[in-house]
Protein backbone atom coordinates (compact mmCIF):
# COMPACT_ATOMS: atom_id res chain seq x y z
CA UNK A 1 0.00 0.00 0.00
CA UNK A 2 1.12 3.24 -0.87
CA UNK A 3 1.78 6.07 1.32
CA UNK A 4 -0.31 8.69 -0.71
CA UNK A 5 -3.06 5.35 -0.63
CA UNK A 6 -2.61 5.85 3.44
CA UNK A 7 -3.41 9.42 2.99
CA UNK A 8 -6.84 8.75 1.32
CA UNK A 9 -7.91 5.61 3.70
CA UNK A 10 -6.63 8.19 7.20
CA UNK A 11 -8.88 10.73 5.97
CA UNK A 12 -11.55 8.19 5.91
CA UNK A 13 -10.99 6.84 9.49
CA UNK A 14 -10.17 10.59 10.99
CA UNK A 15 -14.41 11.05 11.06
CA UNK A 16 -14.48 8.44 14.01
CA UNK A 17 -11.94 10.32 15.70
CA UNK A 18 -14.49 11.47 18.51
CA UNK A 19 -13.71 9.40 21.21
CA UNK A 20 -10.28 11.25 21.45
CA UNK A 21 -10.92 14.59 23.59
CA UNK A 22 -8.98 17.32 22.32
CA UNK A 23 -5.73 18.41 24.41
CA UNK A 24 -6.04 21.79 25.49
CA UNK A 25 -3.86 24.11 27.49
CA UNK A 26 -6.11 23.92 30.40
CA UNK A 27 -5.63 20.51 32.61
CA UNK A 28 -9.72 20.33 33.12
CA UNK A 29 -9.91 19.52 29.19
CA UNK A 30 -10.55 15.34 29.78
CA UNK A 31 -8.34 13.09 27.54
CA UNK A 32 -11.09 10.28 26.51
CA UNK A 33 -14.32 10.57 27.19
CA UNK A 34 -14.82 11.30 31.04
CA UNK A 35 -11.35 10.34 31.29
CA UNK A 36 -8.71 13.17 32.65
CA UNK A 37 -5.37 12.43 33.48
CA UNK A 38 -4.89 13.74 36.90
CA UNK A 39 -8.46 13.30 37.91
CA UNK A 40 -9.33 11.79 41.70
CA UNK A 41 -10.60 8.59 41.31
CA UNK A 42 -13.91 9.58 43.31
CA UNK A 43 -14.49 11.50 40.38
CA UNK A 44 -14.71 8.37 37.98
CA UNK A 45 -17.39 7.32 36.27
CA UNK A 46 -19.86 5.01 38.39
CA UNK A 47 -21.51 3.40 34.95
CA UNK A 48 -20.94 3.01 31.67
CA UNK A 49 -18.42 0.87 31.77
CA UNK A 50 -17.65 -2.91 32.83
CA UNK A 51 -15.51 -5.76 33.33
CA UNK A 52 -12.55 -4.06 35.77
CA UNK A 53 -9.21 -5.86 36.40
CA UNK A 54 -5.59 -5.68 36.83
CA UNK A 55 -3.67 -4.81 33.31
CA UNK A 56 -0.62 -6.40 34.36
CA UNK A 57 -2.59 -9.57 35.52
CA UNK A 58 -6.16 -9.96 34.07
CA UNK A 59 -7.09 -13.08 36.32
CA UNK A 60 -7.42 -10.27 38.80
CA UNK A 61 -11.19 -8.85 38.68
CA UNK A 62 -11.98 -5.83 40.24
CA UNK A 63 -15.42 -4.59 41.34
CA UNK A 64 -14.30 -1.22 40.19
CA UNK A 65 -11.78 1.78 39.94
CA UNK A 66 -11.46 1.71 43.85
CA UNK A 67 -10.49 -1.78 43.52
CA UNK A 68 -6.83 -0.56 42.15
CA UNK A 69 -4.73 -0.85 45.04
CA UNK A 70 -5.22 -5.01 44.32
CA UNK A 71 -3.36 -4.35 41.14
CA UNK A 72 0.73 -4.28 40.75
CA UNK A 73 2.47 -1.51 40.37
CA UNK A 74 4.31 -0.62 37.98
CA UNK A 75 7.54 0.91 37.71
CA UNK A 76 6.11 4.67 38.33
CA UNK A 77 4.52 3.32 41.55
CA UNK A 78 0.72 3.06 39.53
CA UNK A 79 -1.38 0.24 39.38
CA UNK A 80 -2.86 -0.65 36.32
CA UNK A 81 -6.73 -0.44 35.80
CA UNK A 82 -8.20 -2.12 32.78
CA UNK A 83 -11.90 -1.58 31.76
CA UNK A 84 -14.28 -2.22 28.62
CA UNK A 85 -17.37 0.08 27.93
CA UNK A 86 -20.79 -1.32 28.39
CA UNK A 87 -22.50 -1.58 25.29
CA UNK A 88 -26.16 -1.41 27.40
CA UNK A 89 -25.11 2.09 28.18
CA UNK A 90 -24.84 2.98 24.86
CA UNK A 91 -28.19 3.48 23.19
CA UNK A 92 -26.08 3.43 19.37
CA UNK A 93 -24.90 0.03 20.02
CA UNK A 94 -28.06 -1.49 19.51
CA UNK A 95 -28.79 0.41 16.17
CA UNK A 96 -25.45 -0.65 14.65
CA UNK A 97 -21.92 -2.85 15.10
CA UNK A 98 -20.07 0.07 14.58
CA UNK A 99 -20.75 1.37 17.55
CA UNK A 100 -20.39 -1.77 19.94
CA UNK A 101 -17.34 -2.34 21.66
CA UNK A 102 -14.58 -0.87 23.12
CA UNK A 103 -13.14 1.74 20.56
CA UNK A 104 -11.59 4.54 20.07
CA UNK A 105 -10.92 6.31 16.63
CA UNK A 106 -12.91 3.27 15.22
CA UNK A 107 -9.92 0.60 16.86
CA UNK A 108 -10.54 -1.73 18.67
CA UNK A 109 -8.79 -1.04 21.72
CA UNK A 110 -7.43 -1.81 24.98
CA UNK A 111 -7.94 0.83 27.61
CA UNK A 112 -5.93 0.97 31.23
CA UNK A 113 -5.77 4.25 33.82
CA UNK A 114 -2.68 3.95 35.68
CA UNK A 115 -3.73 5.02 39.41
CA UNK A 116 -1.36 6.45 42.04
CA UNK A 117 -1.27 5.57 45.33
CA UNK A 118 -2.63 9.13 45.72
CA UNK A 119 -5.53 7.58 44.19
CA UNK A 120 -5.37 10.10 41.19
CA UNK A 121 -5.37 9.08 37.85
CA UNK A 122 -1.47 9.24 36.85
CA UNK A 123 -2.21 8.45 33.14
CA UNK A 124 -3.81 6.77 30.84
CA UNK A 125 -2.64 3.58 28.29
CA UNK A 126 -4.64 2.93 24.81
CA UNK A 127 -3.64 0.13 23.19
CA UNK A 128 -5.04 -1.08 19.84
CA UNK A 129 -6.32 -4.68 20.17
CA UNK A 130 -4.06 -7.53 19.03
CA UNK A 131 -7.11 -10.07 19.51
CA UNK A 132 -9.32 -7.41 16.63
CA UNK A 133 -10.03 -9.29 13.40
CA UNK A 134 -7.72 -9.60 11.03
CA UNK A 135 -9.08 -6.62 8.67
CA UNK A 136 -8.99 -4.22 11.60
CA UNK A 137 -5.38 -5.52 13.21
CA UNK A 138 -3.80 -4.72 9.38
CA UNK A 139 -5.10 -1.14 9.45
CA UNK A 140 -4.22 -0.68 13.66
CA UNK A 141 -0.84 1.26 12.65
CA UNK A 142 -3.24 4.47 11.41
CA UNK A 143 -4.02 4.93 14.56
CA UNK A 144 -0.95 6.47 15.10
CA UNK A 145 -1.77 9.35 12.44
CA UNK A 146 -5.25 9.74 13.90
CA UNK A 147 -3.56 10.76 17.34
CA UNK A 148 -0.72 12.93 15.85
CA UNK A 149 -3.68 14.49 13.66
CA UNK A 150 -6.16 15.16 16.87
CA UNK A 151 -3.62 16.04 19.13
CA UNK A 152 -2.03 18.55 17.08
CA UNK A 153 1.09 17.55 14.63
CA UNK A 154 3.55 20.22 16.00
CA UNK A 155 6.16 19.00 18.78
CA UNK A 156 6.05 15.26 17.86
CA UNK A 157 9.97 14.02 17.95
CA UNK A 158 10.19 10.64 16.94
CA UNK A 159 12.79 7.73 15.35
CA UNK A 160 12.14 4.99 13.11
CA UNK A 161 13.71 1.43 13.29
CA UNK A 162 14.90 -0.39 10.16
CA UNK A 163 14.09 -3.64 8.73
CA UNK A 164 16.15 -6.38 9.93
CA UNK A 165 16.32 -10.24 8.56
CA UNK A 166 13.11 -10.71 10.24
CA UNK A 167 11.12 -7.75 10.25
CA UNK A 168 10.18 -6.95 6.58
CA UNK A 169 7.58 -4.41 5.32
CA UNK A 170 3.48 -5.84 5.13
CA UNK A 171 2.22 -5.05 1.99
CA UNK A 172 4.89 -3.06 1.08
CA UNK A 173 4.35 -0.55 4.46
CA UNK A 174 6.98 -0.94 7.49
CA UNK A 175 6.80 0.81 10.27
CA UNK A 176 8.96 0.63 13.58
CA UNK A 177 7.99 3.81 15.25
CA UNK A 178 8.45 5.61 18.89
CA UNK A 179 7.04 9.10 19.23
CA UNK A 180 7.13 11.71 22.02
CA UNK A 181 5.41 15.49 22.77
CA UNK A 182 4.95 17.13 25.72
CA UNK A 183 2.87 20.09 26.14
CA UNK A 184 2.09 22.64 29.19
CA UNK A 185 -0.36 19.73 30.87
CA UNK A 186 0.29 16.55 29.30
CA UNK A 187 3.56 14.08 27.96
CA UNK A 188 1.87 11.67 24.93
CA UNK A 189 4.25 8.61 24.16
CA UNK A 190 3.07 6.73 21.37
CA UNK A 191 4.42 3.97 19.70
CA UNK A 192 3.63 1.77 16.19
CA UNK A 193 4.95 -0.96 14.26
CA UNK A 194 3.81 -3.29 11.31
CA UNK A 195 6.31 -5.70 9.96
CA UNK A 196 6.29 -9.70 9.56
CA UNK A 197 8.81 -12.47 9.34
CA UNK A 198 8.93 -13.65 6.25
CA UNK A 199 9.47 -17.17 7.59
CA UNK A 200 6.21 -16.83 9.28
CA UNK A 201 2.33 -17.13 7.93
CA UNK A 202 1.38 -13.50 6.21
CA UNK A 203 -1.68 -13.12 8.50
CA UNK A 204 1.05 -13.56 11.68
CA UNK A 205 2.74 -10.12 11.73
CA UNK A 206 3.20 -7.60 14.51
CA UNK A 207 0.81 -4.63 14.04
CA UNK A 208 -0.58 -1.92 16.53
CA UNK A 209 0.13 1.36 17.92
CA UNK A 210 -0.27 2.10 21.62
CA UNK A 211 -0.59 5.69 23.29
CA UNK A 212 0.38 6.42 26.57
CA UNK A 213 -0.96 10.09 28.17
CA UNK A 214 0.58 11.20 31.11
CA UNK A 215 1.19 14.52 33.45
CA UNK A 216 4.74 16.01 32.43
CA UNK A 217 6.48 15.52 35.78
CA UNK A 218 5.86 11.33 35.16
CA UNK A 219 8.01 11.80 32.19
Amino acid sequence: MSRVALSVLLCFTLSAAAGLARAQSTPEENDLREFRVGMPVSALPKTGYRDFSCAADPAISLSGWQDFAKCPEDGAHRHGVRFFYDDAANPMAKLSAKFQGTKVAGHPVLLTLLIGDDRRVQALRIETDPSARLYLRKKAFLFADQVKLHFGQDGWKCSEGTPSATEQPVGGVFYKEHCEKTTPTRHFVLDRALYRNPNEPLDKFVGGTQLLIELPSAS
